[in-house]
């Protein structure tokens, strides 16, 4: 079975955009269409740091299940 390649990613980075984004929508003025285009990259963000997340629990229970 052939082995599945690990996207690389920097949770770090990631998070930090998704905070920049979070602040521009705290400001006051707020552009429609800007507004859905950072929303649109928000909500992505959000679903790879899930994934990330998932993928990181998951291991974490692999090797907790191997060493103890």
């Amino acid at each position: 079975m052939p082995t599945k390649e690990i996207k690389k990613f920097n949770f770090t980075k990631a998070y930090a955009e998704l905070e920049k984004i979070t602040t521009w929508f705290e400001r006051d003025d707020v552009d429609l269409e800007e507004g859905m285009k950072k929303l649109e990259e928000g909500s992505e963000l959000v679903k790879e740091l899930k994934n990330y997340l998932n993928t990181v629990e998951n291991k974490i229970k692999e090797l907790k299940k191997e060493n103890f």
